[in-house]
Parts: C-alpha cells; sequence; structure tokens
C-alpha cells in the first residue's frame, strides 16, 4: 500500500496549465466580467479604453479568444492625443493571431472626422491594418461619402482601397493643380 502511495506521488505531473484545462468544461470560459471598463496604459497615459456590458475569456484553450456578446466601446488615443471610438454590438478577439472581428452596427469615428459604418469589419492590430468584405459607408469630415463593399485600410484610414463603390469626392478649386 505504501510503495502504491509513493509511486502514485511521484508520478504524478505538476503542470498546473494541464490540471487546469482539464477542471473547466469544454466550452465554458475561464472568466465572466460583467460591466467592464478596461484601460491600457503606455508610460503611463491612457491609449485604450475598453468598456463592455458583458465579457467572456476563453484564453485558457489551444485557440485562445475573448468573446464581447454584448457589444463594446472602445476609446483611442494617437500620439497627438486624438481620440477615436469603435463601436459594435458583437466581437471577438482572438489572441494569438491579434486579430478582432467586429459585428453588427459596427462604427469606427477616427480623430480627423471620417466615420464608418458596416455590418462587420476586421481589425488586425500586428499590422495596424482595417478590412471587410461586406458593405461598408464611410463618410469624411469634408462631406466627402463613400458607399462600397469591401475595403482595405490602414487603421487611422488614411490610406484607404475599396473594391467596389461609389460616392461623391469634394476638390477644393481654389487650390493648385500643377496644370492638372
Amino acid at each position: 500500500m505504501i510503495l502504491f502511495g509513493v509511486i502514485t506521488l511521484f508520478s504524478c505531473e505538476d503542470n498546473f496549465q494541464d490540471i487546469q484545462r482539464m477542471s473547466i468544461s469544454d466550452n465554458a470560459p475561464t472568466g465572466i466580467g460583467v460591466n467592464t471598463n478596461t484601460k491600457y496604459l503606455d508610460s503611463g497615459r491612457v491609449t485604450v479604453n475598453l468598456m463592455t456590458p458583458k465579457s467572456y475569456d476563453y484564453t485558457a484553450l489551444e485557440f485562445p479568444y475573448r468573446e464581447f456578446p454584448k457589444g463594446i466601446e472602445v476609446w483611442y488615443w494617437n500620439d497627438d492625443g486624438k481620440k477615436s471610438v469603435v463601436t459594435s454590438d458583437y466581437a471577438m478577439e482572438f489572441s494569438k493571431s491579434r486579430l478582432v472581428d467586429l459585428r453588427n452596427n459596427v462604427k469606427v469615428v477616427t480623430g480627423d472626422g471620417a466615420t464608418v459604418f458596416a455590418e462587420q469589419m476586421y481589425w488586425d492590430q500586428k499590422n495596424k491594418w482595417v478590412f471587410t468584405d461586406k458593405p461598408y459607408k464611410i463618410k469624411f469630415k469634408d462631406g466627402s461619402f463613400n458607399d462600397g463593399e469591401g475595403f482595405n485600410s490602414s487603421e487611422d484610414f488614411k490610406t484607404f482601397m475599396s473594391r467596389k463603390n461609389q460616392g461623391v469626392q469634394l476638390i477644393d478649386k481654389s487650390k493648385e493643380t500643377n496644370g492638372i
């Protein structure tokens, strides 16, 4: 009996993550947040503020992610202090790929005054790029607008490439056109 106990004791592997995974049912989150307000700091300055009524943390899974089933509101401040706001009725953030999937009533208001509306939009945090294959509308500060299907853009919308669109572009005729 003592020999069996010693063998059992030494055969146990001390791996906390494996024990954690075994104790969690396959579809259960490791954490649930309610009415959270999370602030991310860089050198003591708030750069991102994420607010959500509910979040689920699945980061203990092999393909970790966080789910925001009741939507998010995120405020971003760039290095110049300009604030951009992102809202959606549903969102998922995939930790390993650093991809955010925003769905349903997605709205982005940039610090430069552009507003983008879409039913789904992806944000590649690693490459600082946003894109969609779904219909979208973008309104610029000067009154120009663009409606289309699918775009790729830098996260600040300064580099914007639409796949198929129509819209109105306002041109200031008072500026020199260099013979064009």
